[in-house]
């Protein structure tokens, strides 16, 4: 089968469909990943055929600041852009990241069937869910219903706006307005931190964590027998800022080890209990006895497939939602605000309070009922090619 997977630079969605590729290639298939110039050496490094993700690149007319036209319309920018590379490569399917809609108008517009990939839980609107990004869990009762109905009437204004963007660009490239939608959709998450809703969508499937290492090199934690921390400050821009030195504040006097994983510089003048650099954050995972980091999907998923019980320090995008499924499943600890008195008290929590670390080993469990992706891509081509 011939993929291609088409995802944006930013870690958190080029390192799922990194990873994606990967499966492919042990399966037998041909994948070739469109992303940022940045993957393509390790991409390259694993075997993986790569091309430029063509039209990234804002324009003179963008409004970043309207995340509608952000993702719609430079959607249908890209779309334009990859179209004659896509074409060339003879793609019998196309596998597209959800804030990378450009992937999925391509293939549409080349009458190739594609699949839609969130590296994250499914974050579409429900009728009985509070809006995604409140980190609210589900009212109870006749005034929770009442709360989450005020809410999502709230937010039904800016979903609408959303889908005329969607339809309008559609339009510019010589589509429909009405999007039939992905022939599927895998929700590369684990099931601990989905939450149950009646209107889960046909075809859409949870498939577990799709995890990456970047590198091949090990992080060595500093010497002794405490218990280790890593911490992995935020890669999404979004990120909260000045984590790594409040952690290493807080945690100074604690008893504890720790051992930053981070893909930028590392600081200087580390303390002898702290090391920090580039490493393999699954291979750390096996030491540690506790993380901190931003509530991005990437690290949280990791830490728990791991057992591993994580602080969470949440910026902006989807990590207060994410943070606060991580605590009410009873495997985090949520920080806002950044302080290192708050850090220090919940590092020390997760240490010596064994139902988080419980919690996190019952997520990881979770991950054996998941659906496998590359069975699940098959299965449409399969679907397409019997019509």
């Amino acid at each position: 089968m011939r993929v291609a997977v088409v995802a944006g630079p930013d870690p958190g969605h080029a390192f799922p469909a990194l990873a994606l590729c990967a499966r492919f290639l042990a399966a037998g298939d041909e994948p070739v990943l469109f992303t940022g110039p940045r993957w393509f050496d390790v991409a390259r490094e694993a075997g993986i055929p790569v091309r430029r993700l063509k039209g990234l690149a804002p324009r003179v007319d963008d409004d970043d600041g309207d995340a509608g036209q952000r993702i719609h319309e430079r959607a249908a920018h890209i779309s334009t852009e990859i179209l004659p590379d896509l074409s060339a490569m003879l793609p019998e399917l196309v596998v597209s990241d959800v804030l990378t809609a450009g992937g999925g108008m391509a293939a549409e517009r080349l009458g190739v069937p594609w699949v839609e990939l969130s590296p994250h839980p499914l974050y579409l609107p429900s009728k009985a869910l509070p809006p995604i990004g409140s980190g609210l869990a589900p009212g109870e009762g006749v005034r929770g219903r009442l709360r989450d109905g005020l809410l999502r009437t709230m937010t039904a204004r800016d979903i609408r706006n959303g889908q005329r963007q969607r339809e309008h660009a559609r339009e510019t490239v010589g589509l429909p307005a009405t999007d039939p939608g992905p022939a599927a959709r895998l929700i590369a998450t684990l099931p601990a931190l989905e939450v149950p809703r009646p209107d889960w969508p046909e075809r859409t499937h949870v498939i577990g964590p799709l995890l990456w290492e970047p590198t091949s090199e090990i992080l060595e934690p500093p010497p002794g027998d405490e218990p280790l921390v890593m911490v992995a400050p935020s890669t999404a821009h979004t990120g909260v800022a000045g984590m790594v030195e409040t952690v290493l504040d807080a945690l100074d006097g604690a008893g504890v080890r720790v051992a930053i994983s981070m893909l930028d510089a590392p600081p200087t003048d580390l303390p002898p209990w702290a090391t920090a650099g580039l490493g393999r954050q699954d291979e750390l995972l096996t030491r540690a006895a506790a993380v901190v980091g931003g509530g991005g999907h990437g690290l949280l998923a990791k830490s728990l497939l791991a057992g591993v019980p994580i602080v969470t320090i949440p910026g902006g995008g989807d990590q207060w939602e994410l943070a606060n499924r991580a605590v009410r499943h009873g495997s985090s600890i949520l920080v806002r605000p950044l302080t290192a008195e708050a850090v220090r008290a919940a590092v020390l929590d997760l240490l010596h309070t064994p139902a988080y670390t419980a919690a996190a080993r019952s997520a990881a469990a979770g991950a054996a009922t998941v659906a496998d992706p590359v069975e699940l891509c098959r299965a449409v081509l399969d679907s397409v090619r019997a019509r």
